[in-house]
């Protein structure tokens, strides 16, 4: 006998195998529970599938956001070995579906974080060097018609990320205040600071942390943890190209391919 939760995971990777956005989830679930049940379906999935886990992601960090869903905290979604794009690469035409950039603080650990409740300190330890980031969220949700059930559920919306090269110590950098700008084909689209996730994007980190554990699945050396928006959240086209800059950490880039369809024509 399927499940609500069954259904719903089935609609998504339904819209994930065929390219074509669904409708949403929320008429299946309704509580931030069952979306997480759903993500985790899909999560054991796609490891069964043989895809390796290699960090996490934090949405809704945005207090504006949080208002506009409905919402008081963040959530989170998994990060696949095969989501990330070297710095400067194309991401190909159709890869990510609905796709928005955002760039972002990321922290790459080298120790785990286990204990029942962090502190500041033991993120900041663990933390082995930070990197600016571009993620490009996607939803497969037909247009962005989301509500927290149907973005929890759909992996917190992700897609692909970049990282930068430069890996720099966070004693080297304040986060907090490091500034943003991000530009799409060498136009300003997006400005920001670290203020502007959960004020602090080690707020955010720590929020995560105390969250896996609490679910089972805690953070470990190795993973990278992309921790939210640090300025508006900008849709991409074929053809486009974004640059992020942060204060501090240095920039990234990704490139947006065109349809081959686009390509033959020209």
């Amino acid at each position: 006998m399927t499940t609500n939760i069954d259904d719903a995971a089935e609609r998504l990777l339904g819209a994930y195998a065929d390219g074509t956005p669904c409708e949403p989830v929320r008429d299946l679930i309704a509580t931030a529970d069952d979306a997480y049940a759903v993500q985790d379906l899909l999560t054991e999935r796609w490891l069964g599938e043989g895809r390796r886990l290699a960090g996490r992601k934090i949405g809704l960090t945005s207090r504006a956001v949080q208002r506009q869903i409905g919402v008081g905290t963040p959530d989170f979604g998994m990060l696949f070995a095969d989501m990330a794009v070297p710095d400067g690469d194309e991401i190909p035409a159709g890869a990510v579906l609905q796709p928005r950039a955002e760039a972002e603080v990321a922290l790459v650990l080298d120790r785990d974080l286990t204990h029942e409740r962090h502190t500041v300190a033991d993120v900041i330890r663990a933390a082995a060097f930070a990197l600016p980031a571009i993620e490009v969220v996607g939803s497969r949700v037909r247009d962005w018609d989301i509500t927290l059930a149907d973005t929890v559920a759909d992996n917190a919306s992700s897609g692909m990320y970049a990282l930068g090269s430069r890996p720099v110590p966070l004693k080297d950098v304040d986060l907090r205040l490091c500034g943003m700008v991000m530009e799409r084909r060498g136009e300003q689209v997006s400005t920001g600071n670290g203020a502007a996730c959960l004020g602090h994007p080690l707020n955010a980190a720590l929020w995560l942390a105390d969250t896996l554990v609490r679910v089972g699945r805690p953070l470990r050396a190795g993973d990278t943890v992309l921790t939210g928006a640090l300025g508006p959240v900008v849709p991409a086209a074929p053809g486009d190209v974004f640059e992020a800059r942060i204060d501090g950490l240095g920039d990234v880039r990704v490139a947006f391919g065109r349809a081959e369809s686009s390509e033959e024509e020209s």
